[in-house]
């Protein structure tokens, strides 16, 4: 019988932590997780506390974990304890989707930035700033050098559609892959890019190969669990993953009936993580089956002003409702060589947990 629970640990790690134990698995395959709330030490917390965090995360070789401020256009770097490493600041909008690339024992990180990011004004209230150009996809190094940008897709939709991609996967040649770099559109065109290394755009999927039209193919990933990778589509609007080969062509579909809004994906050992924006992780087995759900909270969803709060004047606040162990908003996710989780959430401030994995 699958089953996820949680309950009260003895004791804190970190005396700024509220540290809760996690369980879920079957039988003597049950995983354990620790809950840490308030974990990463997040720079110039003042600004912070007014951005409206959307962002992705990575896990760099050594286990640090490369983010990016709430507010500020900054790529921020913390140690696997939360400490706050360094920064840098870049000419984007948002660092909605961060991936990790290893080329020749160098890191480097892509990012999607879909051009637009929600602003506090005067009054209280939150709305998209003016976007001032097409999104765009950068890779930089990890001191903050910007190293390529991909050209728009050269597709006929986008002679007059708006460019706004989330997400980035890599066929790194370190195992064994072409290099081909996969992207998102998932709030422009709700497409599906293919480019080689050097950025020469290759093909576009769209889901209408596969399983039907990607309703905000949010965030993409390439499962090496098994011999043959997989290209991963978070097909969110229409509660699936959508499963291609790497030549693009259409495999399967997943979730359906037990996924709701996939929007991200972290691989370990034969497990498979999906961070659900209607505040869940859920843990898929070797076969893609449901082994269970993580920090389930759908209730919060239906709360006014959902992933925030609202304040007397109908603007939007924090969410006054956040619980350690209960999630609200998973939206940027990734896991460590060790199994460790780190999910960031979609809501002013952010929130950034760690789930520790306890080992057996």
């Amino acid at each position: 019988m699958v089953k996820a629970s949680w309950s009260s640990g003895k004791a804190p790690i970190w005396a700024r932590c509220s540290v809760l134990v996690m369980r879920i698995g079957v039988g003597d395959n049950d995983e354990v997780y620790e809950w840490l709330e308030d974990w990463a030490e997040v720079p110039s917390p003042d600004e912070a506390r007014i951005g409206w965090a959307h962002h992705g995360l990575a896990v760099t070789s050594s286990g640090d974990i490369v983010s990016f401020h709430p507010e500020r256009p900054d790529v921020v770097i913390f140690g696997a304890d939360g400490r706050f490493l360094r920064s840098w600041p870049t000419r984007l909008k948002e660092g909605h989707g961060i991936t990790l690339v290893d080329e020749n024992g160098q890191e480097f990180i892509w990012v999607a930035d879909p051009g637009k990011k929600m602003r506090r004004s005067a009054d209280g209230a939150y709305g998209p700033e003016e976007a001032t150009a097409q999104g765009q996809v950068v890779k930089f190094s990890l001191d903050g050098i910007e190293v390529l940008s991909l050209p728009r897709p050269a597709h006929p939709v986008y002679e007059n559609g708006f460019y706004a991609p989330t997400s980035v996967a890599v066929d790194e040649v370190r195992h064994g892959g072409s290099g081909d770099v996969w992207v998102a559109d998932g709030y422009g065109q709700h497409l599906v890019h293919r480019y080689r290394a050097d950025g020469t755009y290759v093909q576009t999927l769209s889901g209408e190969e596969g399983a039907g039209s990607f309703n905000c193919p949010h965030g993409i990933f390439i499962d090496r669990r098994h011999s043959r990778p997989e290209l991963w589509v978070a097909d969110r609007g229409n509660s699936r993953a959508q499963v291609y080969g790497l030549d693009g062509a259409f495999l399967r579909v997943v979730g359906q009936g037990f996924l709701n809004s996939p929007s991200a994906f972290a691989s370990y050992g034969e497990s498979i993580v999906v961070a659900e924006l209607h505040a869940r992780l859920a843990v898929l087995g070797a076969d893609d089956d449901l082994i269970g759900y993580l920090g389930e909270n759908g209730e919060v969803c239906a709360l006014a002003g959902w992933p925030n709060g609202v304040d007397a004047g109908q603007h939007p606040v924090r969410m006054p409702a956040l619980q350690p162990g209960r999630f609200n908003s998973p939206h940027g996710l990734a896991a460590d060589a060790d199994g460790n989780l780190y999910v960031a959430e979609w809501l002013i401030g952010g929130r950034t947990i760690k789930l520790a994995r306890v080992p057996r």
